[in-house]
């Protein structure tokens, strides 16, 4: 081949090349770490012998040799067909070169200290490697467009009929840029000086120099410099010594590990002439050697022909080049088009075990240093057009807005589900869905219900404290699932203009879906599914609680199953509306529902989940006109009296399908059978379970996709039957697999994928400071070690000693028990209030009202995103917990932070690593967001009752977030994780509130616009006039938290009681069963 920009393979014998096998002794400046070879597999696959996983990217270190062969032990990539010889031939890559070299057959040995590949013994391949149809003898350089076959028949053409081999589609690598000692700090240093001087010549020349000079120039408080010219340059000066220019190509060089990653010939194969941009991203953490194949085996389309625009990170940034130019003039060149690309997306890696930021913008154009673990809105969709259904959970929303800057195709499937006070406390369904866009028919936007149990006074007419908080985005593509969980709403301002936090990952599909995955939890004795992975079941729970009486949206939660989350990066912490109870112990069930035509014995079901419900109808019967002779009653009294009731108080009852009542073909009655024979089918009927439970469990266990068993304490049952009250009796349900129950992956059938859905909605799950508790728990915390404890958000609720010793006792935080204490005490080695106050353990970030001063977005938008009451200021002002939130990096200083991050760090004696956990997601510090702990005496047994975690827990928002955890150092193994790897958006430690420092409350705002001058008023007012809607946030609810403080007291005497709509259900069917 004689150029890589020849139209057509030119079929020659390469030249034999020499160079050392040593590896090298001294990096360069610039030292080329990775090769990544993009091919193309002509015939059969080729595997890599460490994952087994098809290969359509090679990575490559230098000077070591990888071998191509037959055999997976002593071969690296494999072709497995017998023609191939074990060790058929070698790929070699020169870094100082940046070359790649090919050889046939393998090295045996080098005689000498400075040994060449030509000075090496070698094995020959019995069938040879032919490259473009030439047979290569030693060592060749290996290009963009060469076909390399490793069998060819002498009867055959190796260049036209190629059997076994690849083709060569692209060559990248990642280049290490060591900035540590370079005296200059530049991105483009040298290649930038002739624009800038062309530039200070036009403004010599100008007439009006200085209006030249403002039109490229932004001066901020740090005394810096920005200059933006319209080519794409940026440069930016100090009022120090060091200079740096940067190209707004963002390739920045100037924080040292920094990687460039480039494409050295973009050429392809199938059109030499055109030279399409190709963008790679490689992440040096995340890289694993060997091979990739970033989409799945049977997808021929790579992530490298994905990835179409330029993306930075902290350890990677992009860019493209075009062959036979020079890195520097390549920069230049495409400094421009780069910068116009960045915004509409790019394959960028997911951060792991971290978070990123957003890129922020400031006057259109990207703020210089943010890029460095950033990430942009569009970013995430790439590319848009692979994406098959999107579901976003979000707060506010601008929807105009998203669907043009994303560029969303008209045809996708999007359902977004927001918040609206009107519609979620609606009780017609109908209004809780909306199509907004004629446009895009297949947009659906969903408002989730708000339960009747948080609304005041239990009546939802009159609403409630309630709020649709979360922000997800979940992404389906065929061959993988992408999950984001950010803290930024739908809108504009809040990706643009505010930090906002930023984690996702990417989870591929299954070969065989796993229906398991639904209702796993974490490991626990009484579940035989116990696992250390629950991502799928609480992203599925949360899911389906947003769409459980939408049954158009419902398939959503049967798409889960096609995809492996087994190597999710964190824990999902998911809060929803409700008053929560713990959950329920796992009994022993003898009696199962199950369709008649299925057989399923108890012994051998498969507990899936429980679920909390109860009793409609018990009242009818009981009462004076329908037991008139108090039969009913007193044979009730009989069956109950004979009741082995269990450790917790509670007996198992019957569930049967009632099918032959017009009223509901769905009813499922609920029955107590004579405890001395159970034969002879003697039983007593106490009631029903509630519609909205029976529409689910009779399809599921008619098909026989589910079994179900109910348990309920019988002195409830007594007692209301004998008040003759409408006291509602708490039924527990439990459910099981049944004897269809893995073919629900093939349920189409909407009433069915419906009910599947409700089933996993309905589902008990720990949320909040409960589910916070449960992850933590996992690992035993040394409490005995000192550890920094700091929450930071945008809304500060009514906190008190009870909520901050709440959420440090869910956070593992104990005390040293007292000698004279019994470990039986309920509070023996709890976190109280009374030892909170006493001995602060939580540092809340929440900016002051001097830094929201500084914001250059005004302190409007900061009025309309920021909520700390005055009344929760005053209980904390000399308590000394609050901290000033001061943005990180240093570049983000002057704008508002929307973040909701705590961590809490402990510091190992030993090697100095920090290890302990950090969270980030939609939770603010609240009550609403976390839950109300409410205790009442109540226990079923399952949990010890921690005084700070209560029995009970009232939680009024739909929340979601992930823990990363690094785990306390075991002394048998190697800690290789560090807590301080996971960088947070303010600084820390936090500088304390000095005396005259408060937070930024809404009356300290008032009182700041209050001193403003006329000029900057306007200013202001114009700024919160016209992104109104876009700011708003946690200041919609200001004094929420109050009102819910004392609404939430009302709730911890309030007894549970029929529903009005639930007794009339029942009524009704008790009237077509007793006729």
């Amino acid at each position: 081949m004689s150029s890589t920009s020849d139209s057509s393979f030119s079929f020659q014998i390469r030249k034999r090349h020499q160079f050392d096998l040593q590896p090298l002794k001294k990096l360069r400046l610039n030292t080329v770490r990775l090769a990544i070879l993009h091919i193309k597999t002509l015939n059969l696959p080729l595997i890599s012998s460490s994952t087994t996983q098809y290969c359509e990217s090679l990575f490559l270190e230098p000077c070591k040799p990888y071998t191509i062969g037959r055999k997976s032990k002593l071969c690296d990539f494999v072709f497995a067909d017998a023609r191939v010889s074990k060790r058929h031939c070698q790929l070699y890559f020169d870094s100082l070169e940046k070359k790649i070299y090919l050889s046939d057959g393998y090295v045996r040995g080098c005689s000498g200290s400075n040994a060449s590949f030509s000075s090496c013994s070698a094995n020959i391949s019995t069938n040879g490697v032919f490259v473009n149809g030439s047979r290569i003898s030693g060592v060749v350089e290996l290009r963009v467009g060469d076909v390399v076959v490793l069998v060819c028949s002498n009867n055959e053409a190796c260049g036209l009929s190629p059997s076994i081999g690849f083709l060569v589609e692209k060559a990248v690598f990642a280049e290490e840029v060591d900035y540590k000692n370079s005296t200059v700090r530049c991105c483009r240093g040298t290649d930038n000086t002739s624009v800038l001087l062309s530039r200070c010549r036009d403004i010599l020349c100008s007439d009006d120099p200085v209006y030249y000079i403002r039109q490229f120039m932004d001066i901020n408080w740090k005394n810096r410099i920005h200059l933006s010219f319209g080519n794409g340059l940026k440069a930016s000066f100090r009022s120090s010594d060091d200079v740096e220019s940067c190209s707004s190509s963002r390739l920045q060089i100037g924080c040292p590990k920094r990687k460039r990653v480039y494409s050295r010939d973009v050429d392809t194969a199938e059109n030499r002439q055109s030279t399409p941009k190709e963008i790679t991203v490689i992440s040096a953490e995340n890289v694993e050697l060997g091979c990739s194949n970033f989409v799945s085996a049977v997808n021929t389309d790579t992530a490298w022909k994905k990835c179409n625009d330029i993306v930075d990170e902290q350890d990677a940034s992009v860019s493209s080049n075009f062959t036979g130019m020079s890195l520097e003039k390549q920069d230049s060149r495409q400094s421009k088009e780069l910068s116009d690309a960045a915004d509409h997306g790019g394959c960028i890696l997911p951060p792991g075990k971290k978070f990123y930021l957003n890129r922020l913008h400031f006057k259109g154009e990207d703020i210089e240093g943010n890029n460095a673990d950033a990430v942009s809105l569009p970013e995430l969709f790439h590319p848009i057009e692979s994406l098959e259904r999107v579901f976003i959970a979000t707060f506010t929303s601008d929807i105009s807005w998203f669907l043009t800057y994303c560029k969303i195709p008209l045809h996708l499937p999007v359902t977004i589900a927001c918040h609206s006070a009107e519609r979620c406390w609606s009780v017609d369904i109908d209004k809780r869905t909306s199509v907004p866009f004629t446009e895009y028919p297949n947009l659906t936007v969903v408002y989730p219900p708000f339960p009747e149990v948080i609304a005041f006074n239990n009546d939802r007419k009159k609403s409630g404290i309630a709020c649709h908080h979360p922000k997800l985005i979940v992404l389906q593509r065929e061959d993988k699932l992408r999950v984001v969980i950010t803290s930024a709403n739908l809108v504009a301002k809040q990706w643009h203009d505010v930090t906002n936090t930023v984690w996702w990952q990417d989870f591929p599909r299954l070969n065989t879906p796993n229906c398991l995955s639904l209702f796993t939890r974490l490991c626990e004795e009484e579940t035989n599914i116990g696992s250390k992975c629950d991502f799928a079941a609480q992203l599925a729970g949360f899911m389906a609680s947003l769409v459980a009486d939408v049954p158009s949206q419902a398939s959503w939660i049967l798409e889960l199953i096609q995809y492996d989350f087994s190597g999710a990066a964190g824990y999902l912490v998911a809060s929803v509306p409700g008053i929560h109870s713990q959950r329920s112990p796992v009994y022993e069930s003898k009696n199962l529902l199950v369709g008649n035509n299925h057989e399923l014995w108890s012994s051998s079901a498969k507990f899936l989940s429980s679920v909390e419900t109860s009793v409609v109808g018990l009242s009818h019967i009981y009462r004076a006109s329908a037991d008139s002779n108090g039969m009913h009653l007193k044979k009730l009294a009989l069956f109950l009296g004979k009741f082995r009731a269990n450790v917790d108080g509670m007996s198992e009852v019957v569930l049967r399908r009632i099918t032959n009542i017009p009223a509901d073909g769905n009813a499922v009655s609920v029955l107590i059978s004579n405890p001395e024979d159970l034969s002879v089918g003697d039983f007593v009927q106490l009631g029903f379970l509630p519609r909205n439970v029976a529409k689910w469990v009779a399809p599921l266990s008619d098909t026989g996709h589910f079994a179900f068993s109910a348990f309920l304490h019988p002195k409830e049952v007594l007692e209301t039957a004998l008040e003759q009250s409408s006291k509602e009796v708490k039924l527990i349900l439990y459910v099981y697999a049944g004897p269809t129950f893995s073919a629900i992956s093939g349920v189409t059938q909407l009433e069915y994928a419906s009910a599947i859905c409700s089933l996993v909605a309905s589902s008990q799950r720990y949320a909040g400071l409960w589910r916070l508790k449960e992850v933590l728990g996992l690992h035993k915390w040394p409490e005995h070690l000192q550890s920094e404890f700091i929450f930071g958000s945008s809304s500060v609720g009514s906190v008190n000693a009870q909520f901050l010793a709440s959420f440090a006792a869910a956070a593992g935080k104990t005390s040293v028990p007292f000698s004279d204490s019994d470990e039986s005490d309920p509070d023996w080695g709890c976190w109280t209030s009374s030892q909170e106050l006493k001995n602060p353990s939580i540092r809340i970030i929440f900016p002051s009202i001097e830094r929201v001063k500084t914001n250059r977005s005004g302190i409007m938008a900061s009025r309309r995103l920021l909520c700390f009451s005055q009344k929760t200021w005053q209980r904390l002002e000399n308590a000394g917990i609050l901290h000033d939130a001061i943005p990180h990096p240093s570049d983000r200083v002057g704008y508002p932070m929307h973040v909701k991050v705590g961590r809490r760090r402990f510091l190992c004696k030993k090697d100095g690593s920090s290890f302990g956990w950090v969270y980030c997601g939609s939770h603010n510090f609240s009550a609403a967001a976390w839950g109300r702990p409410l205790s009442d005496g109540r226990s079923n047994g399952n949990m010890r009752n921690n005084s700070a975690l209560g029995s009970r827990l009232h939680i009024s928002n739909y929340e979601l977030g992930i823990v990363f955890i690094v785990p306390p150092p075991d002394g048998a193994k190697e800690n290789t994780e560090n807590l301080d790897d996971v960088g947070l958006p303010f600084v820390v430690p936090p500088p304390k509130y000095r005396p005259t420092d408060k937070p930024a409350t809404a009356q300290a705002i008032r009182e700041a616009l209050a001193e403003l001058s006329e000029r900057e008023k306007e200013t202001n007012e114009a700024t919160a006039m016209a992104t109104d809607g876009d700011w708003m946030e946690e200041g919609v609810t200001e004094h929420a938290d109050e009102e819910e403080e004392e609404e939430v007291a009302k709730t911890i005497q309030y007894v549970s009681r029929e529903k009005e709509a639930e007794k009339a259900y029942a009524d009704q069917l008790w009237s077509q069963v007793d006729s």
